[in-house]
C-alpha cells in the first residue's frame, strides 16, 4: 500500500474508493508528565512527549491503512494529520486522507 500526501501521482491512474481516517488519543504516565513539567523550566525538547506523538502518529497511520485495506485500496492520497490536545497531557492524532485503487491498464 503506497500513501502520499500529495493529491495526485504522475503516471497512475486511479479510482477514488472513499475518505479513510484512523486516530488515537495518547497519554504519558504521571511520572513522565511531572517530570515534564520540570523541562519547561529550563527549556528544551521533551523528549517522552516527543516519542508520544510519534507512537500516536503511528497508531493513527495504521488504523487509516486498516481501513483502506478493508475497502480494497491500494494506496491512500492526499494524506494529512492533525493534533489536537484532549487535556493536559493527553493528546488525539488523526491521520486522514482519500484511499485509492490503482487501475491497471
Amino acid at each position: 500500500m503506497f500513501i502520499s500526501t500529495t493529491e495526485h501521482i504522475e503516471g497512475i491512474t486511479y479510482q477514488i474508493l472513499g475518505i479513510v481516517k484512523g486516530s488515537t488519543v495518547q497519554t504519558k504516565h504521571v511520572g513522565k508528565d511531572f517530570m515534564a513539567g520540570l523541562k519547561t523550566l529550563v527549556g528544551g525538547e521533551i523528549a517522552s512527549y516527543t516519542e508520544m506523538m510519534n507512537e500516536a502518529r503511528d497508531t493513527a497511520t495504521s488504523r487509516m491503512v486498516t481501513e483502506a485495506q478493508r475497502l480494497g485500496a491500494d494506496g491512500i492520497v492526499g494524506v494529512r494529520f492533525t493534533t489536537s490536545a484532549i487535556m493536559q497531557g493527553a493528546s488525539e492524532v488523526m491521520a486522514y486522507g482519500t484511499a485509492v485503487k490503482v487501475i491497471r491498464n
